[in-house]
């Protein structure tokens, strides 16, 4: 949708799946896209499943408001500085989907060769360092990965994720997500089997390619930061375990279950 109406109704309606979807809670979350010399913000301090097309508000490309009623994201800051490093990227989506923010606060990446569709769509998803939301800071910790990925977990924080549209970035959020679950499982159930480097490189061939390119100008090979960890470069792949109690094991089991009744 190449229009300003089309962009704010698009927002308003990824807003509303974001909060469907239990990735934003209350006023938690936020979402912009940029169009032209303008861009495009959810409002700080509403609830993103229940927004108009009029609370959307208009700014400039470096964040100063030009038109609407209320005031742009707090959080502002990092999609600013993801536009700035990124000029193919269109939108930007921050939310705190539950699994993948469980990772973000354990200071865990999602970072290993586990899932092909994620391999070839996402690459690696890295950790950012902890910074105090709304401040500058959260731009200072982002600004060396945010080139070589489409996507990031931010310590204790949450998620963002980033594309050439709407959708784009909103399916990249959803994958990260549904991601961090599998992960968890696969811990649950014992150990997560990484895929070996030759399993990448043969992953690749089959799409006509043997380097990854995700949505930047950078290609990146098997050995570079944007590509999920293969099994040869982790230290100990097969010994990795996550330990639960009894209660805190059914507990997990009953939230997969719940999730996945939801869903059907």
């Amino acid at each position: 949708m190449h229009s300003e109406p089309g962009i704010r109704e698009q927002i308003v309606e990824i807003g509303r799946r974001l909060y469907a979807n239990k990735f934003i809670a209350a006023r938690d979350g936020n979402i912009s896209a940029r169009l032209g010399e303008f861009l495009y913000f959810t409002p700080t301090g509403m609830c993103k499943g229940f927004l108009k097309t009029e609370d959307i508000v208009k700014t400039d490309l470096g964040g100063k408001k030009v038109e609407g009623i209320r005031n742009p994201s707090s959080e502002a800051l990092m999609h600013l500085e993801i536009y700035r490093l990124r000029p193919d990227v269109y939108a930007v989506v921050h939310a705190h989907p539950p699994h993948a923010t469980g990772y973000a606060v354990a200071g865990m990446a999602l970072d290993k060769a586990l899932l092909p569709e994620v391999i070839l769509t996402m690459g690696r998803i890295p950790l950012a360092e902890y910074s105090t939301p709304t401040t500058e800071e959260v731009a200072r910790a982002i600004r060396d990965l945010v080139p070589y990925h489409d996507a990031l977990l931010l310590s204790n924080h949450g998620a963002v994720a980033y594309g050439e549209d709407l959708e784009s970035a909103y399916f990249k959020m959803e994958t990260l997500e549904h991601f961090a679950l599998i992960s968890i499982v696969a811990k649950i159930l014992g150990r997560e089997r990484v895929l070996s480097e030759d399993a990448v490189k043969r992953l690749y061939a089959t799409q006509g390619r043997s380097e990854y390119q995700g949505g930047t100008s950078e290609t990146r090979t098997l050995r570079t930061s944007g590509c999920p960890i293969p099994a040869e470069a982790l230290e100990s792949p097969s010994e990795e375990t996550l330990t639960l109690t009894k209660s805190e094991l059914f507990q997990v089991i009953d939230e997969i279950v719940s999730r996945v009744r939801r869903q059907s």
